[in-house]
Order: C-alpha cells, then sequence, then structure tokens
C-alpha cells in the first residue's frame, strides 16, 4: 500500500467513525464526532493536493520547487472552523450540565406533539378528497342548480362539524388534555 492510499482510508475511517459519533445523544460524544470528522477533512485535503512539488492529482509540474499553498490555506480554515465549533459544543455541554445534570440532548415538545397527532390521525381529518364547493379541473362551469340544495347544504353543514370536532380534539392534544387511545 502506497502512503497515499494508506492516508485516503485512515481519513475516510475518521470521517466515518465522526459521522457515527455525531448521530448520538451526548454532546460530548458529538464533540469528539466533530473533532474526528473534522481532522479526517483535514488529512484528505492534505492528500488530494498532490505531492508538494507538482499539481494537483496530476503529476505534470516536476520543474518547480514550490507548492500549492491553496491545500494549506483550506485545511487552516478548516482548523479555525473546527475550533469555533469545538468551542461552541463545549459552552453548550457545560451549560446542560449545569442545568440538568448531564450532556444528553432531549427530545423537543413539539415533535413529541407531531407525533401524538400522528398517530391519532388527526391532522389528514381536516383533508377531504371529494369537496364539492371547490371547483374542479373537470368542471369547467359548475351547475347552479346543485350549489344550493338543501341536500348539498346539509352535507356541507355536517362537513363541517365533522372538521371542527377534529380541531376541538387536535387542540386537546397540543394542550395535554386529551390523549389518543385514553
Amino acid at each position: 500500500m502506497s502512503s497515499s492510499l494508506t492516508l485516503l482510508v485512515v481519513s475516510g475511517v475518521l470521517i466515518s467513525a465522526g459521522v457515527y459519533l455525531m448521530m448520538e445523544r451526548s454532546l460530548t460524544r458529538i464533540l469528539v464526532g466533530v473533532l474526528m470528522a473534522g481532522n479526517g477533512v483535514n488529512l484528505l485535503f492534505l492528500v488530494a493536493s498532490g505531492v508538494p512539488a507538482g499539481a494537483p492529482f496530476i503529476d505534470t509540474d516536476r520543474g518547480r520547487d514550490i507548492s500549492d499553498p491553496l491545500p494549506q490555506a483550506m485545511v487552516l480554515t478548516a482548523i479555525v472552523i473546527t475550533l469555533g465549533l469545538t468551542a461552541f459544543l463545549l459552552t453548550m455541554a457545560y451549560r446542560s450540565f449545569q442545568l440538568h445534570g448531564h450532556d444528553e440532548v432531549a427530545d423537543d415538545v413539539e415533535d413529541r406533539q407531531i407525533v401524538r397527532l400522528a398517530e391519532a390521525d388527526l391532522a389528514s381529518a381536516s383533508y377531504d378528497e371529494d369537496d364539492k364547493s371547490m371547483p374542479s379541473e373537470d368542471d369547467s362551469d359548475p351547475d347552479p342548480a346543485e350549489e344550493g340544495s338543501a341536500e348539498q347544504l346539509a352535507a356541507d353543514q355536517a362537513e363541517r362539524q365533522q372538521r371542527d370536532a377534529a380541531e376541538d380534539a387536535t387542540d386537546r392534544i397540543i394542550s395535554g388534555e386529551g390523549r389518543p387511545g385514553s
């Protein structure tokens, strides 16, 4: 194995381990994952820059004795960004530990409400597939005799009552008064 292939494999391992750790709930593990992924990306920048005296990816410019400064500048920028993100995550982890005694990220309250609504399937109760009050794409000229019929008015009133009941149930679930299935 050549050194470039070894560095590519090490970079891939660092990035994949970093992404795995960033999926955890602990801010400390997220921080370690960001650091590992950042180091893997920095290593990948340096490997992709090629040999020090040649052009990146193509070894054609062997006559020059200088290296391309762009990869080093990109790595330096990535180091500064990683440092800033590390400081931010350390501050969040420390504050979370002060407030809660641990550094785990909790579920969001709004996410729980959306899950409850989805389990109760109340959000889709307001959707009506056959809404006669809206003009259809097929009907270019609606029949005026159908609009004011007693049957249509009764159906519209029943639909409004059903929609209001669904909205009331949704409001009760969001406010915490009612739970689906109880």
